[in-house]
């Protein structure tokens, strides 16, 4: 089957509610891409509901919020959600007032907290993983110990890579493997393409699933999220999926663009 690029024409009159992902979509490192500023000045200007769901666990959503003032997009830190607050709502929702051994970023660690979910690395509820640059083998030799004692293993998303300002990076799923491998345990990961958080982002957002659309550069979890939770896709190339790899998986997205500046221009 041959996939051609396919814009979304008329999407703005069609949809109320714009879930975007952030990395690869409306930024590279610091950089802030072609078109974003178009795009939420469209989404603005018609009054459209819209949130800017990541996988990434490592920020709160006042601190993204922050990065992207800085590269001179003002944007209200409401319209954020993280891996790490849905992690958090998850957990509360399955056992208020739990503990948690974390191995994470304090993005992470803020948000179970607000969930009222305390640290604990003696005998915890949980063990939860996130993207950290603190990685190291005594963290994972405590964890393994704490799930064959029990603990039960949470990952705050199936990433296996994420990008970075020098390439690409081990993200959640890859630093999760070695604590399975120990334990023999399955991890349960929460964020995208897990439909929970995609209807924690609906929920947010007020929307149905006929009236959303997703936007995202990645096949593995935008997309397919956007396909388990019967929304409209659209797929922009200016991050990690290209014409070619999109053949590499047994689905295809609704619409496939170069960026979300041509989204603004449908």
């Amino acid at each position: 089957m041959k996939i051609q690029k396919r814009a979304p024409i008329g999407l703005f009159e069609k949809k109320d509610g714009f879930i975007c992902d952030m990395d690869g979509v409306i930024y590279h490192g610091d950089r802030l891409l072609d078109g974003v500023k178009e795009f939420v000045d469209r989404l603005n200007s018609e009054n459209k509901k819209f949130l800017f769901l990541t996988n990434s666990s490592e920020r709160s959503p006042r601190e993204l919020q922050q990065k992207l003032d800085r590269m001179g997009l003002q944007v209200d830190e409401s319209h954020f959600y993280t891996s790490a607050l849905a992690t958090a709502a998850f957990l509360k929702s399955q056992s208020p007032g739990c503990s948690a051994y974390v191995i994470g970023e304090p993005g992470l660690v803020y948000a179970l907290y607000d969930a009222g979910i305390t640290m604990n690395d003696c005998d915890p509820d949980y063990v939860v993983v996130g993207e950290t640059r603190t990685y190291n083998y005594e963290k994972v030799e405590h964890a393994v110990r704490l799930v064959l004692k029990g603990a039960k293993l949470i990952g705050t998303n199936s990433d296996l890579t994420g990008p970075t300002k020098s390439g690409i990076a081990p993200a959640c799923r890859a630093l999760t493997a070695p604590i399975e491998l120990a334990t023999g345990k399955q991890a349960y990961f929460i964020g995208k393409p897990n439909p929970l958080i995609m209807r924690h982002a609906m929920e947010k957002l007020g929307c149905s699933s006929s009236n959303t659309v997703i936007v995202g550069d990645r096949m593995d979890t935008d997309i397919v999220a956007g396909i388990q939770t019967q929304i409209d896709t659209v797929l922009v190339l200016s991050g990690v999926t290209d014409m070619n790899n999109i053949h590499d998986f047994p689905y295809v997205p609704k619409y496939i663009v170069d960026g979300v500046g041509d989204i603004a221009k449908s």
